[in-house]
Parts: structure tokens; sequence; C-alpha cells
């Protein structure tokens, strides 16, 4: 309380009368301390402002991070095959006469073999913005870290920053993102027989073709020789592994207890800058696991697939292209749009492991 007193009163005794007088040198320079005191510059000054104080202006970081980014390998790695009209044709042999052992100048029969031809349709895929007049004079630059997505998602690897200097480049650079997630998503779980305005997604497309079904049991090292055995049988090769992220935990601990792995010899680089996060010794050899976020990790729910790449192919009539719209009052708005399809030559060379605890 002494302290308190002092500042505003100095060295007056308790119960002095004071007031301004300007024949007072004493009471007059104590007067103009204390309108010092009072008018001194603190965050406060000035009254509250709307999201601050009225003399301190808010500094936002210039960085900006995407909390819903999805990561998006297989967009990068299955591959992409330009198609022409608005199908995806394909012709393939289902069956072939048998070559036979015969006596020599022995009758020759010809044999008959059938072929069969496939057709998917070609999707659009839209992702649609549109940026005001004031915002594109107001929005000051700004860069979205760790936005670009190029691979499976390792660190270092896979998100770089993207630099958006006005309104219209960042809204063109998040549309690109949506709709390259989007792609991702129907890869695995799209379905044209309930959406039709889908493409189908390698989930539905496998169906229940070389499946082995653990029936909400563990994954084991076992099943994936067998998993991996069933497309091998039929003539597949596996190149790669998918799955969801509880299960590629569960498979680093295999891979850890049955080989006794370090987790530092796990990974292999892929192409497009694409790492993977575990190399499964298999009886086709090394194949490599990347997750997807698109994956169901509930139990009971969790796959793990065996894809060979050389029958599976995103057709692609017209890949990802910027095209503005028609203008609409103080604003623009414009598109991205791909048109393609993921078609699979024969599911039979892919193979999967299904309902893992």
């Amino acid at each position: 309380m002494l302290q308190a007193y002092q500042k505003s009163f100095g060295d007056l005794p308790t119960g002095t009368v004071y007031h301004l007088d300007d024949n007072d040198p004493v009471l007059k320079a104590q007067s103009e301390r204390i309108k010092a005191e009072v008018k001194a510059l603190t965050t406060t000054a000035g009254g509250a402002g709307t999201a601050g104080y009225a003399m301190v202006p808010i500094y936002v970081d210039p960085r900006i991070v995407d909390q819903s980014r999805k990561y998006t390998p297989l967009v990068e790695m299955i591959p992409r095959v330009t198609n022409n009209g608005m199908t995806a044709d394909f012709n393939v042999i289902t069956a072939k006469g048998a070559a036979v052992a015969a006596a020599e100048d022995a009758a020759l029969t010809d044999v008959t073999d059938t072929e069969d031809r496939k057709s998917t349709s070609i999707k659009f895929l839209y992702s649609v913005g549109r940026v005001t007049g004031p915002m594109k004079a107001a929005m000051p630059s700004y860069t979205l870290e760790g936005f670009q997505a190029t691979g499976s998602g390792l660190a270092g690897t896979s998100f770089s920053p993207a630099a958006a200097p006005n309104a219209k480049q960042y809204e063109v650079i998040k549309r690109a993102r949506a709709l390259r997630e989007k792609e991702e998503s129907l890869i695995v779980n799209g379905d044209a027989s309930t959406t039709t305005e889908e493409f189908t997604g390698f989930v539905k497309l496998q169906g229940t073709t070389n499946k082995k079904d653990l029936n909400t049991s563990a994954l084991s090292y076992g099943d994936i020789e067998d998993a991996v055995k069933l497309a091998v049988d039929d003539s597949g090769r596996p190149n790669l592994a998918v799955c969801d992220t509880s299960t590629l935990a569960d498979l680093r601990k295999i891979m850890i207890d049955t080989f006794h792995y370090r987790p530092v010899d796990m990974t292999v680089k892929l192409p497009f800058g694409v790492s993977s996060h575990l190399v499964l010794e298999t009886a086709v050899g090394p194949v490599p696991v990347l997750f997807s976020q698109y994956l169901s990790t509930s139990s009971g729910s969790k796959s793990l697939y065996f894809l060979d790449l050389t029958v599976w192919e995103m057709r692609v009539l017209q890949d990802m292209t910027y095209e503005d719209l028609a203008k609409t009052n103080d604003s623009e708005k414009f598109m991205l749009k791909i048109y393609e399809a993921l078609i699979c030559r024969n599911t039979s060379f892919n193979s999967f492991v299904g309902e893992i605890a």
C-alpha cells in the first residue's frame, strides 16, 4: 500500500489537501508527473481492438499447415497410361488349348483359345474454387508447410512446402491437393456399382479373388506366405504390398521377431521419390510395403494387399488440367479436372489377407 501511495503522491504527507496551483512549482511538477504516469504507452493503450489491442497489430505466422492432409503414394505408384476414347478397352486370354506330344507324322488337330474383351468407363473428377476480388487485394503471401505430397510419407521425403504468393494461387494449390486426395481415395475404395460417377478401386476390383481370410484372427508370417502363394500359383508376381497403418505396425513386429531386422533395415527406395515403410521377404523376393490412410484400421476389418503392378493401370484420358469458369460478380471461379479410370488386367495375379484382427 505504501508503494502505491508513493507512486501517486510522492512524499506528500497523508491527509494533505492539494490542487493544481500554477504558482506552486512543487505541486505543478507533481501533477505533471501524475499525468505522465497515466498516459504511459502500454499494450492496452487506446482501448481494446477486435482481436488484440488497438496499438499492437496481430502478426500471423506466414506458414500454414493443412491439418486435413492425406498421404497419396498410390497416385504415384500406379502406372499412368494414356487412353483413347471414353472407355478403357483391353483383351485378355481366358483359356488356351494345350500343346500335345504326338508320334512322328501323327494327325495334327488344331486347338481353340478363348479370348475376351474387357471395358471400363472413364470417370470425371473435379475440384472447384473461387476467389473474390477483395480477397485477392487483401491477402498476403503464405507458405503451405508440408503440402506437396510426392510419396508415402516418410520424414523429409514426401511433403515439401508450397509457396502461395497470392489468394488465387493459394486456392489453386488447395484444390489440387483435394483432387489428388480424391484420386487416392478412389484408387483404394472407389465403387462404381454403388456410386456410378466413381471408378472402382482395388478393394472392390480384387473382391474375394485370392483371399487369405483370417476371420478376425491375428496376422502371422505364415499368412503372408500363404497369401503370396495364392498369387504366385496363378502366375502373378506381386511387387508391392499395401496395408493399413495398424497392420503395418503388426508387420514390423513380425519382421523384427522372425528375421531380427532392425527398423533401419526395413525400407527401400521406390520410384517417384516414394519410400517404402517395410520390405517383406517372400517367395517372390523382397516386396516393399506402403500404408494407405484409406484402408480400415478396425480389428477384424484390417487388410494386406499384394499387387502385381504389371496388371494395374490408371488409364488417363486427360490428366490434371486447370480451366477458368464463367466470371461471377467480383470474383474468379476455376476448376481442376481429371478424366481417368483404374483397371486391372487380371485380378488373379494379386492376392490379399483379409479380416485381420
